[in-house]
């Protein structure tokens, strides 16, 4: 038992650590890289199956992205603040026979917390392409960790032949 728990308290250690130091995108710098890499507003989509986690992305309290497969998704752009967006297991997505249409659908957000889901009705339908999305994202982590040459060598300290001549 003594065990279990040093290994979960070693592991939670280690993802706080991780998450700490990691660089991560705010909300607002999200939702514009989303915006960045959206089409023109379009009426309608065909949702092709149920949303689940996976296949959807809070960008803050007024946006949400839905993949329809790997690289092709849409910005579903909300009239106002979505409550218990940001925090929803998975989300409900109004339809007719299948197509999801701007200022008549909405997105019903779930939650374990609240009893009465509020209803957020979807005001913009923006395409978006994954495949710039995630080049966009790629580049930007590669900006910041940088691109080490392969030429350069480690310098392990001083060397014997740094020192002063006396």
């Amino acid at each position: 038992m003594r065990r279990l728990l040093t290994a979960l308290l070693a592991v939670t250690v280690t993802t706080l650590v991780g998450c700490a130091t990691s660089p991560t995108l705010s909300t607002q710098d999200r939702f514009n890289l989303y915006v960045q890499h959206a089409g023109p507003p379009v009426a309608s989509f065909r949702l092709a199956r149920f949303v689940r986690q996976t296949q959807w992305t809070p960008l803050g309290d007024r946006a949400l992205a839905v993949w329809t497969s790997q690289s092709v998704g849409h910005l579903l752009e909300l009239r106002g603040r979505c409550t218990g967006l940001s925090i929803a297991h998975t989300v409900e997505i109004t339809n007719s026979f299948g197509t999801v249409n701007a200022r008549w659908d909405s997105v019903i957000p779930r939650t374990s917390s609240v009893a009465m889901p509020q209803s957020c009705r979807i005001i913009r339908i923006r395409p978006l392409d994954g495949t710039a999305i995630r080049d966009a994202r790629r580049e930007m982590r590669n900006t910041i960790y940088g691109e080490r040459p392969a030429d350069l060598m480690e310098d392990t300290g001083p060397d014997i032949t740094d020192r002063p001549v006396d």
